[in-house]
């Protein structure tokens, strides 16, 4: 009976998508159709199997005489290029399909079976031998594995058996190290060397090809000394990743990474246990004991593999006790989140969100937590530590069985991938095709459309994970959770909160319980919020603070329905919330007086601070509203100045805004409360004109939080004669009362009107005339050059310009003058500096500090801005530029003081917001440091970086001012 003629239709439903090739290709292999079908890629298939047939006739022959052998070949070949090439080269392996494998061997059947492969060679030949042994057990696997009816079950023992493979490898490879050692054979066989097994060969759960994680250890027998021992066995660990990884005919297995030991690259290669234990005990970070996690012996002495982890073991279950656990936790989440390459984000199946290393993270912190008390969560692979977690109550049982089943699913499609090309791979493919292999690879779907969306439903389930399984278990400690089927101790509550940051985790609890008891619409929102904002509050500096702070103001808005929605439907919103309640005491304090304010994070536009004329149009509104109620005005200007500091802050620690953009705003504000007050202050000063001149950071629209507004005062006689000095100060007296607020401070300055502090408070303008042609300082000059009217008559402003630009931009400045200029900053730094202050960490005062930027800047304004219009500047980086332009700074050294300038000016503001303390020395208590550094970005443990930006920033600026603003003059 003849076969019908192939079809392309039915060559399509086999899975063929080369269909003229195809169809060409499968005479005679028509009876292996339906094998074809099964295959992962049936075009791949047939190419192969064609390829072997014309290369290795007689074998493959024999293979196709055997319906079952040829389904397993095909199998093999569809799923992989990588076992086609190792069949190529050993034709004599295609056995290895004959039989099919019942279940994978033990580690002891895979050990037996490698070593007794390379008993009978040496050299070269022994290598050779163990790879190939080592490949033909792989394809076996392999195909059990492409084989097998349930692919998620499997997939556990898949990982165990190719750790087994490569502790098997290994122990080979030791045995032919040893063989062919260049030591006397005595002392050879009296060095007991243990490989420990790390990361996922330790936990039993590698994949296709990945690197092998170890760490060695060696000690002496029978009389050979340690040291003796230790040198020998640095010689036989050498040999043996040789023998698994080098160049040789039959191509290297794997990788055998040894940088997880003791120093990593920069330590012994081999150490004794007692070098291990002293080691541990005095110097290994955090880490380092969380992925000891994972540490089994794997090959050589078994015995000496136990001693070491009888030293190791209890270390790591005590890491979660130890200084410092908190910050490693959050490196730990920060490497999760590691900077991927942007246009891999997306198709990263391990470090990608809602990849295997979210799952793996999430249950490791919760072995470290819990383990410390209960041995039975010790586990170490990943399925038996969440079965572990559940069976002892610290997750429900149905997360657990959910998140395995979304955790098998993400390692099955890796082993697809990999076992593709036999290459390690943690991408998945865009190409649509190639996504259909794979699909078809995993055994239960089949098109790239399923696979993908397969692929995005278990992201979005494993996103949620570490709130799921970690915070939302919390509340079960503080609240009858029914449906949840199981709840937390106080204390293992604790120990969670306590393993995040929180410092206080009884009171944390107590906050939680406040939130979320009750029958109210609130708490029932609360109950279902909580678990992801404390989970975001735990990223930040302060979760202690920034949950307080929420509990304020949770209770503040109360019943809400704008603030609950927020909550429910803004996760975005919510997530900027918890933000920067976490990290600003400063933010938290304003949020107490103006709750609403929570609402302007939902749009960003609402953050983006208010123009200058819109304020002022608002200030004139609230003077008019407020007509004949001087108190009730000041009030009202108050707390339009909160707002609007409380929005500008928002927008500084979201980074909405830069820090040029924030200092603008902050004077903006300032600005605005004094225009508003000074039309209060003179209602009982009729008869003068009167004007307030910003002067320093105030005067360049550069405050920061927590600046000073530095000030001078004018005025000119308009009708009222002798009195006008005395209503001037009655002015002057008003404005500090009605601006002085006690719930977020604000302070006049006038320090640097005319003789300082022992001059009068505020002057005529023909008095500053007076005293400016007779008296002037140089120091008086340069304060000018940041002088800025900002609220007050306008003729009145017009002159004293004129006035302060005939002082600040003289025609000529005597090198004698600039010598004044550089003997006071001088004396301003050996006399202002406080003596205990690191000069190296000032940010106003210190080397390379805003001090220096401003004095450089300065001084060539004064040198030059008379013939240079661009350095008519009171804006420090303005001035800079403008000097760049002109030539007369070089950009290099520009770009380095305007770096310096701005990291100052930045660290300076977040101290502020961090504290809601102003303060002027970058600390060296590392959190305080870590609060401060996350404002300004660098996230968790990013005070070290921030110390070393900040330091090397300013000693380049430092260098630069010391050459610049001590020598000659520069020439325009």
């Amino acid at each position: 009976m003849t076969r019908s003629p192939l079809t392309l239709s039915s060559i399509a439903r086999l899975g063929f998508t080369e269909l003229s090739d195809a169809r060409a290709g499968l005479d005679g292999y028509e009876e292996h159709l339906e094998a074809f079908g099964l295959a992962a890629d049936p075009d791949r298939a047939l190419r192969s199997l064609r390829r072997l047939h014309e290369l290795h006739g007689d074998a493959v022959a024999a293979a196709l005489g055997d319906a079952d052998w040829a389904r397993r070949l095909i199998r093999a070949l569809g799923a992989s290029d990588g076992l086609f090439d190792f069949l190529r080269r050993r034709p004599a392996h295609l056995t290895a399909l004959r039989d099919p494998l019942p279940e994978p061997l033990t580690a002891l059947g895979y050990r037996d079976d490698l070593r007794a492969a390379v008993v009978a060679s040496s050299g070269d030949a022994a290598v050779i031998a163990l790879r190939v042994r080592y490949r033909h057990h792989l394809l076996r696997l392999a195909v059990w594995d492409l084989e097998h009816p349930d692919p998620l079950a499997a997939m556990p023992r898949v990982g165990a058996a190719l750790a087994d493979l490569a502790g098997a490898a290994l122990e080979a490879a030791l045995d032919i190290a040893r063989r062919e050692s260049a030591f006397p054979a005595e002392d050879v066989a009296r060095t007991r060397l243990a490989i420990i097994g790390m990361g996922k060969c330790g936990a039993s759960e590698l994949n296709y090809l990945s690197d092998v994680d170890v760490i060695y250890v060696a000690e002496g027998s029978s009389g050979l000394e340690t040291a003796r021992a230790v040198e020998i066995a640095t010689r036989l660990a050498q040999a043996t990743a040789r023998g698994i990884q080098e160049p040789a005919i039959e191509p290297p297995l794997w990788e055998v990474d040894a940088n997880l030991r003791p120093e990593g690259k920069d330590g012994a290669l081999v150490r004794s246990l007692d070098s291990h234990r002293a080691y541990y005990a005095r110097w290994a970070k955090d880490w380092e004991f969380q992925a000891l996690l994972k540490a089994r012996p794997i090959a050589g002495d078994e015995e000496l593999g136990e001693d070491y982890l009888g030293v190791v073991s209890p270390l790591v279950w005590q890491s979660s006790q130890r200084e410092g656990f908190v910050e490693s936790v959050q490196a730990m989440r920060e490497r999760v989140t590691a900077h991927i390459p942007a246009d891999e984000v997306d198709v990263q199946l391990k470090l990608g969100p809602g990849g295997l290393r979210d799952v793996e993270f999430t249950i490791q912190l919760l072995q470290l937590v819990h383990g410390h008390l209960d041995d039975s969560v010790r586990a170490r692979s990943t399925i038996d530590a969440l079965a572990a977690l559940a069976e002892r109550g610290y997750i429900g049982r149905a997360e657990a069985a959910e998140f395995s089943s979304d955790y098998r699913l993400l390692r099955v499609i890796e082993h697809r991938l990999q076992l593709d090309g036999l290459r390690r791979t943690h991408l998945m493919p865009r190409d649509p095709e190639k996504l259909r292999v794979i699909a078809r690879a995993t055994g239960f779907l089949s098109t790239a459309e399923e696979l993908t969306v397969r692929w995005q439903q278990t992201r979005l389930a494993v996103r949620s994970l570490h709130e799921r399984l970690f915070y939302r278990p919390l509340l079960s400690a503080v609240a009858a959770l029914p449906e949840e089927g199981f709840a937390l101790t106080s204390a293992q509550a604790e120990a969670r909160l306590r393993a995040i940051g929180f410092v206080d985790p009884r009171g944390a609890l107590h906050h939680i319980a406040a939130l979320t008891t009750g029958v109210s619409r609130s708490a029932q929102i609360q109950r279902t919020l909580l678990p992801v904002i404390l989970q975001w509050l735990a990223d930040g500096a302060d979760p202690d603070y920034g949950l307080l702070a929420f509990r304020r103001l949770s209770d503040d808005l109360g019943e809400a329905y704008w603030f609950l929605r927020m909550l429910r439907d803004s996760s975005g919103a919510a997530q900027r919330l918890t933000s920067v309640l976490a990290s600003s005491r400063y933010v938290g304090g304003l949020f107490e007086r103006i709750p609403d304010g929570a609402a302007w994070l939902e749009n960003e536009e609402e953050l983006r601070p208010r123009p200058l004329d819109a304020l002022l149009d608002e200030a004139r509104a609230t003077l008019a509203r407020h007509a004949g109620d001087v108190e009730g005005a000041a009030k009202a200007l108050r707390t339009a100045r909160r707002r609007e500091i409380l929005r500008t802050a928002l927008a500084g620690i979201l980074d909405v805004i830069t820090i040029e953009e924030l200092g603008v705003a902050l004077s903006d504000i300032t600005t605005t409360l004094l225009t508003g007050a000074l039309a209060l202050a003179r209602r009982d000063a009729a008869g003068i004109e009167f004007a307030i001149v910003a002067m320093g950071r105030y005067g360049g629209r550069e405050l920061g939080f927590g600046s000073d507004a530095d000030v001078m005062y004018v005025y000119r006689d308009a009708g009222a004669g002798d009195a006008a000095q005395k209503r001037a100060e009655l002015v002057v007296r008003e404005l500090v009362r009605l601006t002085e607020d006690l719930r977020l401070p604000f302070e006049l300055d006038a320090g640097l009107r005319p003789e300082g502090r022992n001059g009068t408070i505020v002057r005529s303008l023909d008095s500053y005339r007076a005293y400016y042609e007779r008296w002037s300082l140089t120091w008086e000059a340069q304060a000018l050059l940041r002088a800025a009217v900002i609220a007050g008559d306008e003729a009145l402003a017009a002159d004293f310009t004129a006035l302060a630009d005939g002082v600040r931009y003289p025609a000529a400045f005597a090198e004698t003058d600039a010598r004044e200029v550089r003997r006071i900053k001088a004396r301003v730094e050996s006399e202002r500096l406080p003596q205990a202050a690191d000069p190296a960490r000032h940010l106003k005062l210190g080397r390379g500090s805003l001090s220096d930027v401003e004095w450089f800047v300065q001084l060539v304004q004064l040198q030059h801005a008379a013939a240079t219009p661009g350095l008519r500047t009171p804006s420090t980086l303005g001035a800079l530029a403008a000097g760049v332009e002109a030539g007369l700074i070089p950009e290099r050294d520009a770009e380095r003081l305007r770096d310096a300038w701005l990291i100052a000016s930045r660290a300076r503001s977040a101290m502020t917001l961090w504290t809601a303390k102003t303060a002027d020395v970058l600390p060296t208590d590392r959190r305080q440091l870590d609060g401060v550094a996350r404002l300004l970005g660098y996230g968790p443990g990013g005070a070290a970086r921030l110390e070393e930006d900040y330091l090397r920033t300013t000693r380049l600026a430092r260098q630069v001012f010391e050459r610049g603003f001590y020598a000659a003059p520069p020439t325009a």
